[in-house]
């Protein structure tokens, strides 16, 4: 019995990206850090010495990030372009820089034939590393596109 080619149709069944499991080095560094952004605690659980799991939320977002001990085989810092959506980049910028994080300067990144679209949102990042160099970008997304929210 052959599968019925589904490719190109949406899926009917919710799955919703939960977690995304960080690799780092220091774990008492990194929860200090994402504390520090201002990020809810959930969870800091450990099971003996060979495994414990912190996770955090950013503010309002409907996804975390876990990390810790006996999660993944994946080298410290090597975690990269995790996005960020902010309605205003400045003022998320200057947030993380009064909790003491390094962001870089804003700039735009617009890809080959956009480069005369409207507006910037959606093309204007900062970016940023946790202390194992995990990188995060801050994405301006103040108006979404067509086609870019769920219906229910």
């Amino acid at each position: 019995m052959s599968s019925p080619d589904t490719s190109g149709e949406v899926g009917t069944i919710d799955m919703k990206l939960e977690v995304v499991t960080l690799p780092v080095s220091d774990i008492e560094r990194a929860k200090q850090f994402y504390e520090r952004l201002g990020w809810r605690l959930d969870a800091d659980l450990a099971a003996g010495e060979d495994f414990r799991v912190l996770q955090f939320t950013p503010p309002r977002s409907q996804c975390s990030i876990h990390f810790g001990t006996g999660l993944t085989q994946s080298a410290p810092g090597s975690a990269d372009r995790m996005i960020l959506a902010v309605t205003d980049i400045e003022a998320a910028r200057d947030d993380l820089i009064g909790r003491g994080v390094d962001v870089g300067e804003v700039y735009e990144a617009r890809p080959p034939g956009l480069e005369s679209a409207p507006g910037r949102s959606y093309f204007a990042f900062a970016a940023f590393s946790d202390p194992d160099g995990n990188g995060w970008l801050l994405q301006e997304i103040a108006t979404r596109l067509p086609g870019r929210e769920w219906e229910d």
